[in-house]
C-alpha cells in the first residue's frame, strides 16, 4: 500500500510504499559524544507515546570520554518495539544507524543478513577507518553486500540544513544526531511533537540551539520523505492488546525504583531519607530523589560509601524510611554498617544496582554476581532478606515490597537490581493510590514490660510474637531511653551482654526473624502440567527466560518456568516445586550463585547455565540451551 505521510510541521509530501511490521529492533551507535543515548531516549519516548510495547538496552563505555573514533569509545542504544507483548530488547538489530567506522565495526557482528545499515559517510575517512582496523572502505569493497546499505552524508546534510543559523561548523555538526532521529522518525512513522517540545524545553536558555536542533530534526524527516534511497517506510501498530486498561508511561528501572521509594514513604507516612555516594549505575536514583523534596524526601550525598549508609542508619534510628543506594563495590564498604543495622534491628533499605566485577570491574555493564555478597558478605551471622525485581517497571513494586519487609520485621533489606534493569525501559501502568499497600507503622509509645516488683519499663528488645520484630522507639520520646551500639544485646533489655547462652539465643532469634518473613508462594507457569524440565530464574533474567520459553512452546516443546523475587527467605513452597521436575535449569549472569544456594538448601542437582560478559542473555541462546536440557 502507499500513503501520503507528512509529519506535523514538516514540508514536502510524496507517495511511498508503507510496509506493516509486527516488530522492529533498531540500534543507534556512534562515539560517546555523538548523542546516541539522547537519540535513543527520544525515539523511545515517541514510541511509547504511540502505544507500542517496547524494551531498551542502552550500552555505553565506562570512560567519561574515550578517544574519539575508537572501538572502546562506541556508545549504542538498542530499542525493540512491537504491536504485541515483548520481553527483551531483542537478540539482533533489524536496523543499525552507524555514525562512524568504529560504530559499524563494533556492531556489524550482531546484525543478521539482510538488515538495514544507515551510515554517516562523512566520517568514513582513511584515517578514521584505519583507526579501527579497516584496510579498505567497507562501504565500497563489497563486504556489506549481504545487507541493505544506506550511505547518507549525515554531517554534510546537517550543516547544510543549518546554514542560515549563526553557528560554527563544529556547532552545527553536533546536531547530526537529531538529523538521524528525524530520518528514523519518518522511516517508522513516529510522532514528532514530543521531541520538538523536548528540545524547546531542554535548550530553553539557548533558543538558537533549540531552533537549530529542531531544524536538523525536521531536515532529517524531510530527507527521508524526499530521497530516492528510502523508497519504503514502515508501520508498527500500537500494541492495543498487550496492556491492561490504564494510564501508561515509559519508565526506566532506576526511575521506577525512585518512584517506588517515594510511594513507600507516603504509604508508611514516614519521611524518606537517602544517604548515598554516587556510583554507576545507581546514581540516577540519587539524582531523581533529590528532585522530590515536596514529598518529604531528603537526599544526602556523602563523602564516601561508609558515610552514606551511616547517615541512613542514623535516619532509621530517628524514624525515617531510610535508604542507601550503591553498586557492588559500595556494598563491600557498607558491610560493617549493614551488620550494625542487623544488630540494632532497624529498618534500612540497601539498594544494590549490580554491575560487572570484581573491584571496579565493568561499571557500565550488567551482572548478577552480588547475590552471595548480599547473603553472606558480613562478619558473623548477619541474615538479611533479599528481593530482586524482574523488569524495569517491576522495580517500583519491588521497592514497595522491600519497604514492607523492612518496616514490618525491623531489619535491613537488600534490593538487588542491575545495570540492565536500571538503564533499560518499558511501559509502566501508573497504579491508582488505592492499589498501593498500607505500610503504616506503630512506634513505641510507652512501657512494654512489667518487672517483678510491678515497675513498668521499656524493653527495646521485647519482640512481637508473630514477626519477632522489636519496638521502634523514636529518640527523645519520654521514658523510652535505651542503649544502642554494635556490641551484643541482652534479650529484652538491650543491655550489653557477653553471656554465651544469650548470644546463641540472639543469633538464632535474628535468623528466625528473617526465616519467618512472610513471602508469597512461588508461582509456576506450566500450562499443561506435563513438563519434565523447570527453568528457574531470579532478577533481570526474567525477560530473556520468558522469551526463550515462548519459543520452545511455540515449537511444540513442554517446559515449566518459575521466577524468584524473594531470594532470602525462599518462598515456602520452593522445595515442593523443585521436587516436581526431573531437571531444573538455572540461568544466571554469574557463575552459579543461585544454583549454589538451591543445591545447598534443597539437595537438588540443578543445572547452571551461566554468562558473565556484561550483557543480558539473548532469547535464542537461552532457547537453544533449554532445548538441549529437554532433549538430554
Amino acid at each position: 500500500m502507499s500513503v501520503e505521510a507528512t509529519a506535523p510541521g514538516m514540508t514536502g509530501a510524496c507517495d511511498k510504499e508503507v510496509r506493516r511490521l509486527d516488530r522492529v529492533i533498531i540500534r543507534f551507535a556512534g562515539d560517546s559524544g555523538d548523542g546516541m543515548q539522547l537519540t535513543g531516549d527520544r525515539f523511545t519516548s515517541e514510541t511509547a507515546s504511540f502505544g507500542n510495547d517496547l524494551s531498551t538496552l542502552p550500552n555505553f563505555p565506562a570512560e567519561i570520554r574515550a578517544p574519539a573514533g575508537t572501538l572502546p569509545g562506541v556508545s549504542s542504544f538498542q530499542l525493540h518495539f512491537a504491536d504485541h507483548d515483548i520481553l527483551t530488547p531483542g537478540d539482533a538489530p533489524n536496523v543499525l544507524v552507524a555514525m562512524n567506522p568504529a560504530a559499524l565495526r563494533a556492531n556489524i557482528g550482531d546484525l543478521p543478513r539482510g538488515a538495514e545499515i544507515i551510515v554517516n559517510t562523512d566520517e568514513f575517512t582513511r584515517r578514521a577507518m584505519q583507526k579501527v582496523g579497516y584496510d579498505s572502505n567497507p562501504l565500497q569493497d563489497g563486504s556489506l553486500d549481504g545487507y541493505s546499505l544506506h550511505p547518507v552524508p549525515l554531517t554534510t546534510l546537517t550543516v547544510e540544513a543549518l546554514k542560515d543559523f549563526d553557528l560554527s561548523r563544529k556547532e552545527a555538526e553536533r546536531s547530526k544526531n537529531m538529523f538521524a532521529l528525524g530520518l528514523l522518525s519518518w522511516m517508522y512513522h513516529r510522532p514528532t511533537e514530543g521531541t520538538e517540545k523536548f528540545l524547546t524545553s531542554k535548550f530553553a536558555k539557548k533558543p538558537d540551539i533549540a531552533a537549530a536542533n529542531i531544524a536538523a530534526y525536521r531536515a532529517g524527516w524531510n530527507f527521508g520523505e524526499t530521497t530516492e534511497d528510502f523508497a519504503v517506510s514502515y508501520e508498527v501498530a500500537p500494541a492495543t492488546t498487550a496492556f491492561p486498561p490504564g494510564v501508561y508511561r515509559n519508565i526506566s528501572g532506576n526511575l521506577a525504583l525512585a518512584y517506588g521509594l517515594i510511594a513507600a514513604s507516603r504509604q508508611a507516612d514516614l519521611p524518606l531519607f537517602l544517604g548515598s555516594y554516587p556510583i554507576t549505575p545507581a546514581s540516577d536514583i540519587l539524582h531523581e530523589l533529590s528532585r522530590h523534596k515536596n514529598f518529604g524526601v531528603r537526599t544526602f550525598q556523602a563523602e564516601d560509601e561508609i558515610a552514606g549508609i551511616g547517615a541512613a542508619l542514623g535516619a532509621a534510628f530517628g524514624g525515617s524510611l531510610a535508604v542507601t543506594t550503591t553498586s557492588g563495590p559500595g556494598v563491600a564498604l557498607k558491610s560493617e554498617t549493614i551488620g550494625l543495622a542487623v544488630s540494632l534491628e532497624l529498618p534500612l533499605l540497601i539498594v544494590d544496582i549490580q554491575r560487572g566485577g570484581p573491584s571496579t570491574g565493568l561499571p557500565t555493564k550488567t551482572e548478577q554476581a552480588d547475590l552471595l555478597q548480599a547473603m553472606y558478605g558480613r562478619n558473623g551471622e548477619a541474615p538479611v532478606p533479599v528481593i530482586a525485581p524482574r523488569t524495569p517497571a517491576d522495580c517500583f513494586d519491588a521497592a514497595l515490597e522491600a519497604a514492607r519487609i523492612a518496616l514490618t520485621y525491623r531489619t535491613p533489606v537488600f534490593l538487588l537490581s542491575d545495570g540492565y534493569l536500571a538503564n533499560g525501559s518499558e511501559p509502566w501502568r501508573i497504579p491508582d493510590p488505592e492499589e498501593l499497600p498500607d505500610l503504616s507503622v506503630q512506634f513505641a509509645r510507652g512501657p512494654n514490660h512489667t518487672m517483678d516488683d510491678g515497675t513498668e519499663v521499656f524493653w527495646p528488645y521485647r519482640r512481637d510474637p508473630h514477626t519477632l520484630a522489636r519496638p521502634w522507639a523514636i529518640p527523645g520520646t519520654p521514658g523510652l531511653e535505651h542503649r544502642i551500639g554494635g556490641i551484643e544485646k541482652q534479650d529484652g533489655t538491650g543491655n550489653i551482654s557477653y553471656d554465651p547462652a544469650n548470644h546463641d539465643f540472639m543469633v538464632r532469634t535474628r535468623q528466625a526473624k528473617v526465616d519467618g518473613v512472610e513471602v508469597p508462594d512461588l508461582e509456576v507457569d506450566d500450562p499443561d502440567g506435563d513438563a519434565r524440565v523447570l527453568v528457574l530464574g531470579w532478577g533481570s533474567t526474567y525477560g530473556p527466560i520468558t522469551a526463550a520459553v515462548r519459543r520452545i512452546r511455540g515449537a511444540g516443546g513442554a517446559i515449566a518456568q518459575a521466577h524468584l523475587r524473594h531470594v532470602n527467605p525462599f518462598p515456602r513452597n520452593l522445595g515442593e516445586v523443585l521436587e516436581r521436575y526431573e531437571k531444573v535449569v538455572i540461568p544466571e549472569m554469574n557463575l552459579g550463585q543461585l544454583a549454589t544456594l538451591v543445591r545447598a538448601k534443597y539437595l537438588v542437582d540443578a543445572d547452571s547455565y551461566n554468562q558473565v560478559n556484561g550483557m543480558p542473555f539473548k532469547a535464542e541462546q537461552l532457547a537453544t540451551a533449554l532445548k538441549e536440557a529437554i532433549d538430554g
